[in-house]
């Protein structure tokens, strides 16, 4: 292990896994909202309790205009009726079925859900986000990334 407590760094060690990795998460956010696609990444980091991917995604959605209030209240989204909309509902339902594995099969009513949101190109989109995340964090929750301490 290193010093600062990070196991190994992917990126070089392991540099053609590492690009492959990045042009998946390219290919898969094309042709979703950006600020869509950021409710979904920090929404499983934080199932997945990978707080590099918390740090970096509440950072990124809040450049692009995301409320702090919207991403204070990500973790409740589902009693927080009025600040997400059905389309982000749905997406965020989903995520949480295919982050949560463990607790079953994705169930119907939810993919259903997000069909009635989504195109299917969209759809496919979405999933393709939702699993490229959940590989990320795998990587820094392995492999230990923590972000920098911010003042």
């Amino acid at each position: 292990m290193t010093t600062t407590g990070r196991r190994l760094d992917l990126a070089q060690l392991a540099p053609e896994v590492y690009k492959a990795m990045i042009a998946l998460d390219t290919a898969a956010r094309k042709g979703l909202d950006p600020v869509l696609v950021e409710l979904v990444l920090t929404r499983a980091s934080q199932i997945n309790h990978c707080a590099w991917c918390v740090d970096m995604h509440t950072r990124d959605a809040r450049e692009i205009g995301v409320s702090e209030q919207k991403l204070f209240l990500l973790n409740a989204w589902e009693e927080a009726r009025g600040h997400f909309s059905a389309q982000e509902r749905a997406a965020l339902a989903l995520t949480e079925a295919v982050t949560v594995l463990t607790d079953g099969f994705v169930p119907d009513d939810v993919y259903a859900e997000a069909a009635d949101h989504f195109t299917e190109a969209e759809l496919a989109q979405l999933i393709s986000v939702i699993l490229t995340i959940n590989a990320w964090n795998r990587v820094a929750v392995t492999t230990r990334m923590a972000p920098p301490v911010r003042d």
